[in-house]
């Protein structure tokens, strides 16, 4: 009967949830344990002493990365580079998304365009060519340096396609019959009905454009135009103490590499963690549902 399960597959479920379990931990405890480091003393961390929990509470080292100036300076960097990295992301990828998912007989160059933008997924012209892009463009040290560079990403323009030609044909159909045109139909119909799907978009950006750090450090040549990942790859790999005050740099001796590192990482992921909740409920469905191919 359906309500009764036998032995097996009761042995499959306990698997189950013991793997599914062990695999939440793997994924739960390191970011524990890197913010119990971040919250110890550096003697403690050197020493290896801290495992889940820390050992000497202090908050240092998010006192030494916070009360620099250039910190506040890098977050709002940063934050400027997710709206606007989000808006343009969220507009180019609609507006080729939309046309991309049309039939062949609808859209005849579908199929190339298609096969062009994959392969800008494979191949690039590297990283001095695209460094001269952005400088014979004008764009080096400003805001958009970080932006236009991957304005239109393929994975989510692939991502939207498919959920687009999931949706009932006969919806735009029905839009056309009643007077509609391709503009009034993507963002009347479509754009309404994909919000899974933008919502999973959204969260990859977020995530891509908060991370990211090796751009800002080869197209940004002042310090004050850093966002805040590359700002924080400066304080931990290259310690530049040329702005540090003698009472940071006393701050700065009572903390160690590992307890900065911890702080960076823990900074980094913090506001990802926030936001995720709020997004999870259309961020299983928009992959599902925008990865399945009809």
């Amino acid at each position: 009967m359906k309500g009764q399960r036998t032995p097996s597959r009761q042995a499959f479920i306990v698997s189950n949830y013991f793997f599914l379990s062990a695999l939440s931990l793997l994924c739960i405890l390191p970011l524990v344990h890197v913010l119990a480091v971040s919250l110890s003393s550096s003697a403690a961390a050197t020493a290896g002493q801290v495992n889940l929990w820390p050992v000497d509470f202090t908050l240092k080292s998010y006192r030494f990365v916070a009360s620099n100036p250039a910190f506040l300076e890098a977050f709002f960097v940063t934050l400027q580079r997710v709206g606007l990295g989000i808006a343009v992301n969220m507009l180019l990828v609609l507006l080729t998304a939309y046309p991309l998912s049309k039939e062949t007989k609808s859209f005849r160059a579908r199929t190339w365009m298609v096969w062009l933008f994959v392969f800008t997924m494979l191949f690039n012209g590297g990283l001095i060519p695209t460094y001269m892009t952005i400088k014979y463009t004008h764009l080096l040290d400003s805001i958009w340096a970080l932006v236009i560079p991957g304005a239109v990403p393929v994975f989510s323009v692939i991502l939207l396609i498919n959920f687009f030609r999931g949706l009932p044909k006969e919806l735009e159909e029905a839009s056309f019959i009643d007077g509609a045109g391709h503009w009034k139909a993507l963002w009347s119909i479509y754009a309404p009905l994909s919000l899974p799907a933008l919502a999973t978009i959204a969260l990859l950006t977020i995530v891509g454009h908060w991370n990211s750090w090796f751009d800002g450090l080869i197209y940004m040549n002042s310090r004050h135009n850093y966002p805040l990942s590359s700002y924080l790859q400066t304080i931990i790999i290259q310690r530049d103490l040329s702005n540090v005050t003698l009472q940071e740099m006393k701050e700065l001796s009572d903390v160690s590499d590992r307890t900065m590192k911890a702080a960076q990482i823990f900074l980094g992921a913090l506001p990802i963690l926030v936001l995720y909740p709020f997004l999870q409920k259309y961020f299983v469905k928009g992959i599902v549902l925008g990865s399945v191919k009809e």
